[in-house]
């Protein structure tokens, strides 16, 4: 899981920042070169891959015009999918900063806190329950500084692990 995390954190760094959330569906790459050999070609992969190789399939279709919990809630994989990953910019405050948040509109004064870090969150889960994480910050913005982790965003990852349940 941590290296698919790390090439879909890549690909998205490859984008830039200022960017809409990105999903992907996880699917086995032995799987994938069984099954359309073609494609598997054309994206490069290994003809005789790992088992426990995955290759990310990025779902371009999706409109982000609502809460993301609720787009999530909504989605449900085929079980040729075996997991699935989010790329997500998100605002991390310092420690603390939370309980000056005012009783309204808390993310708007998130946005606005002079505290803030402007930073980039790459989660991925499996239906086997494994899950990894990545985190990159704006003004780190160097492979060498993304912090890796199963834990960095729990909560995601539990929204993101809902969509693959039967």
């Amino acid at each position: 899981m941590r290296a698919v995390v790390r090439e879909i954190e890549r690909h998205a760094a490859g984008a830039g920042w200022d960017r809409s959330p990105r999903l992907f569906a996880l699917v086995s790459s032995a799987a994938l070169v069984a099954a359309e050999p073609e494609l598997a070609t054309q994206l490069g992969l290994d003809p005789q891959p790992v088992a426990s190789a995955l290759t990310p399939v990025e779902q371009d279709d999706l409109t982000f015009d609502q809460p993301l919990e609720q787009l999530l809630a909504a989605i449900e994989w085929p079980p040729e999918v075996t997991g699935a990953a989010l790329v997500l910019e998100t605002v991390v405050l310092p420690d603390g900063a939370q309980s000056e948040a005012p009783g309204s509109r808390p993310d708007g004064w998130a946005v606005d806190h002079p505290g803030r870090e402007d930073a980039r969150i790459t989660v991925a889960v499996h239906r086997g329950g494994q899950r990894a994480a990545a985190l990159r910050f704006r003004r780190h913005d160097d492979d060498a500084d993304v912090v890796t982790g199963p834990d960095l965003a729990p909560a995601l990852a539990d929204a993101l692990a809902a969509t693959l349940a039967p």
